[in-house]
């Protein structure tokens, strides 16, 4: 029975109510995702549901551009990339007598209630037609075109909408639907030119997407640790082309046998005059004289399939837009579904269309500041770590040198300069500007603080460890620490496989898949002696932790010895790091998204494989554990009938009611079937005996195959989420590590932490919250003692007690047709922009 709390959505009902859906403005990955959802969901609570093919156009044309569809007619779309309902630009509707005509097709048919999905003009478009609906059906019914009647019954029009754009370039959002997809694009792109260009010492331009918002630029080089970046919302300063001729220079010096420089299409100087490719590209062979390639990617980042990752979100954001449209009143405003951290919430679409345009009113106003913050914390956030890792910290971030370059230092710098110049180091750059750039007013070196920090992998394999490993080795040397590697886990702790790694040990660990540290799942507590002889030996004031549950396990049995051992008595953090996404405290792992990559890419081969065969099954195995996150979220990502899972029991009875729901199936146009199991989701029913069951009880009507995919799961490069999830992450990790450093540093004296004392102190840190793990909770990132997420595991199990993810797993069910609750407490609630904002200020991703 439903707790009276709870507000489920079989409450509503879509009965006598049309929706009509369209996509419209550029295509984007995820948008046939988006219309699946909105089509299924409208269905199920028996609303009739239109598509409205060529977007605004076929809404103008009418006829056979507007057609009533069923539950088959968004079958096996859920893969396709770009929008099987079309998508185009519309003169005619930015006119009144256009959107007379649109309103006269819809009211004929009547629609009332509209899901958009497209960008911001689209959107506006919309709303536009929402102001004017009662007008315009006043001058039809003047016209005798419609009833009287007719305009009563239909005398309000709602809209809802999702942002489907691969720019990522609308406020409000987190995330729009595409993005992710065209990041993988890229990536596939930057990871196939890296190969040619190590083997030929090349410089490579690559141009991306983003004429007006730099998001998958900025993304992509943090993602590739690309050697310099240009956005248009952050151009960079004046001179810019000394220093990144510099920063090429030097790198090529200390042997890097490849440079990767990431241009937005949209890019700017602090002039607003634009910088192009080719620009760039002429800059570096002139001053350098490298062999250098330009790589514009073009439409190639709108194509292909869809990630995991917008499959998702399109299909939440559907079920939500039919929600929203359920709910709405005359008085409601046209709302957009976005995602906000890791929360699906409705905003006004005025609001975020205003904020967006606010952006480009700042980028040509020279407030880039302003441009920056107002695209939001997620953006801001990707910016500040991407100037963090490729120590392009702004000179006010540095300490300052408060002393005057003396004559003897200036002399130094003249003397090292002149050098340069007779070895062609500097190539064309100026003599005097040299002078200047080593000599003039800048910020100092960064201070070294005299501590030591770890760094270590724990537990089994992840893609994206090695992007965490990085950032937290650079933000450790940006701060000022001496950074430790530790290979082997704990083991290799107690073993002594420890040694100092520098900034350029971690290059080009972006895009390397498993861990180059080397993992193991060795528990620490029979090799306590010997850690503590380790930390003494190497002087370790604190240690970063990546990994899984056996990472947190391990940073448990530390707290406890405490007791006994001083030596662990040093902050230390953890970062969730395993494919299971089984650890307590934090809703992602690194690692998870690309196995539900690896998943929902073997499960399109899969279904792809049967489609010259008629009615055939599937039973996949995935891996978890005891944790049923990637065979549920696989299960909504890759379109499956059914997921079974450990966290929602089901015997015998649910699994003929699936072999009979299949057989129903079998009977339509839909002629294939998926179905997910995790490892451990039942000790009796195995993978084995549900493909024998199946196999039995669908004889005549269907056959089965059955594929155990295994630990290709925990393979591959990591996913462009992983990548920046594990980058940002680890920086704020290390961040944190910095800060209780100062914070438990005493000297004999008890005076506080100073970087320029000498003094020999020591580090002191006992407290619960010396001990934490860094997780996403929500819309935030978190610092969470790891005694006080005891009470949250289920350490039998190794799964957190409380798991957000299972309130998606309805979703799954409805779209599969099944008759299921949904619990929506969390839906229907209106923010505003400034308010979503302001609960994101302790750190989105």
């Amino acid at each position: 029975m439903a707790q009276p709390d709870k507000k489920l959505f079989e409450n509503l009902s879509g009965k006598g109510k049309a929706i009509g859906v369209l996509t419209s403005g550029g295509d984007a990955q995820g948008m046939n995702a988006a219309v699946r959802a909105v089509v299924r969901m409208g269905i199920y609570v028996q609303a009739k549901v239109y598509f409205i093919y060529e977007g605004y156009q076929g809404m103008v044309d009418g006829g056979d551009n507007i057609e009533e569809v069923s539950w088959e007619s968004v079958s096996s779309i859920l893969q396709v990339g770009g929008t099987v309902i079309g998508s185009a630009r519309c003169k005619s509707f930015r006119n009144r007598e256009g959107r007379l005509q649109a309103a006269c097709n819809l009211v004929q048919r009547g629609i009332t209630n509209l899901c958009v999905i497209g960008g911001d003009g689209s959107l506006t478009g919309a709303n536009l037609f929402r102001e004017e609906w009662s007008g315009l059906l006043d001058e039809l019914v003047q016209t005798g075109k419609i009833e009287a009647e007719a305009a009563k019954e239909y005398a309000h029009l709602n809209i809802v909408g999702m942002v489907g754009s691969i720019d990522n370039d609308f406020c409000g959002t987190d995330m729009t639907i595409g993005t992710d997809s065209a990041l993988h694009r890229i990536m596939e792109v930057v990871d196939a030119i890296m190969t040619t260009a190590l083997s030929h010492q090349r410089t490579f331009v690559l141009e991306v997407m983003g004429r007006h918002c730099g998001y998958l630029a900025l993304v992509s080089a943090l993602a590739c640790g690309a050697d310099w970046m240009f956005i248009p919302e952050s151009p960079p300063e004046e001179g810019w082309e000394d220093l990144m001729c510099n920063k090429l220079s030097e790198n090529r010096a200390r042997k890097k046998r490849l440079n990767i420089i990431i241009v937005s299409e949209g890019a700017i100087d602090c002039h607003n005059k634009p910088i192009t490719s080719d620009l760039v590209k002429d800059l570096v062979v002139k001053r350098l004289g490298f062999d250098t390639r330009v790589t514009i990617l073009g439409h190639v980042q709108r194509g292909g399939t869809p990630s995991a990752f917008d499959r998702i979100l399109a299909s939440r954001m559907g079920v939500d837009c039919v929600l929203a449209l359920l709910e709405a009143t005359p008085e409601t405003p046209a709302c957009v579904v976005s995602l906000c951290g890791n929360q699906a919430v409705r905003l006004p679409l005025m609001e975020c269309v205003q904020m967006t345009q606010e952006v480009q009113k700042a980028m040509d106003e020279r407030r880039f500041e302003d441009a920056v913050r107002l695209r939001g914390r997620s953006f801001e956030n990707n910016l500040n770590t991407y100037k963090l890792l490729s120590h392009k910290k702004n000179i006010s971030e540095l300490p300052k040198d408060n002393a005057p370059c003396s004559i003897f230092s200036a002399i130094g710098h003249i003397v090292t300069v002149f050098l340069k110049v007779l070895l062609h180091i500097t190539d064309s750059y100026s003599f005097f500007h040299l002078i200047k750039e080593n000599c003039g007013n800048k910020a100092s070196p960064v201070s070294k603080s005299n501590f030591n920090v770890a760094v270590l992998n724990v537990g089994a394999p992840a893609a994206g460890m090695n992007a965490a490993v990085r950032s937290a080795v650079r933000v450790g040397i940006t701060e000022g620490h001496k950074m430790f590697a530790v290979n082997d886990g704990f083991e290799g702790f107690a073993k002594g496989q420890i040694k100092e790694i520098k900034w350029g040990g971690v290059g080009g660990w972006t895009g390397q898949g498993g861990s180059l540290l080397g993992t193991k799942r060795t528990l620490p507590a029979k090799y306590f002696d010997q850690i503590a002889e380790q930390i003494r030996t190497n002087k370790i004031h604190a240690l970063l932790v990546i990994g899984g549950f056996e990472a947190f396990l391990g940073l448990l049995e530390m707290v406890e010895g405490r007791g006994k051992y001083d030596e662990f008595c040093i902050p230390m953090v953890m970062v969730p790091a395993t494919v299971s996404n089984n650890v307590p405290g934090s809703d992602f792992s690194i690692g998870a998204d690309t196995a539900l990559n690896t998943i929902t890419d073997t499960c399109d081969r899969i279904k792809q494989s049967a489609s010259g065969t008629k009615r055939r099954v599937f039973i996949i195995e995935t891996m978890g554990g005891y944790c049923g996150y990637l065979a549920n979220m696989g299960g909504l990502a890759a379109g499956a009938d059914a997921a079974y899972i450990f966290e929602e029991s089901f015997d015998i009875r649910e699994l003929q009611a699936n072999v009979e729901h299949l057989t129903e199936k079998m009977k339509t146009s839909i002629q294939r079937g998926l179905i997910l199991r995790n490892e451990n989701s039942n000790e009796n029913y195995t993978t084995d005996f549900i493909y024998q069951l199946y196999s039995e009880e669908g004889r005549g009507v269907f056959d089965c195959r059955k594929n155990v995919l295994g630990h290709m799961q925990q393979g591959g490069a990591p996913s462009p989420f992983d990548r920046n999830f594990g980058t940002k992450i680890s920086a704020k990790a290390v961040q944190w590590i910095s800060k209780k450093l100062k914070e438990t540093y005493r000297n004999d004296e008890g005076r506080t932490f100073r970087t320029d004392s000498g003094d020999q102190g020591r580090v002191f840190a006992n407290t619960d919250d010396s001990v934490c793990l860094l997780g996403m909770r929500r819309r935030n990132l978190l610092f969470q003692p790891v005694t006080q997420l005891k009470d949250e595991t289920d350490f039998k199990h190794r799964i957190p007690r409380e798991q957000w993810w299972l309130k998606m797993r309805p979703l799954m069910k409805i779209l599969a047709k099944y008759k299921t609750s949904y619990d929506i407490s969390d839906a229907g609630k209106l923010e505003h922009v400034n308010m979503c904002r302001r609960k994101d200020e302790t750190g989105a991703i």
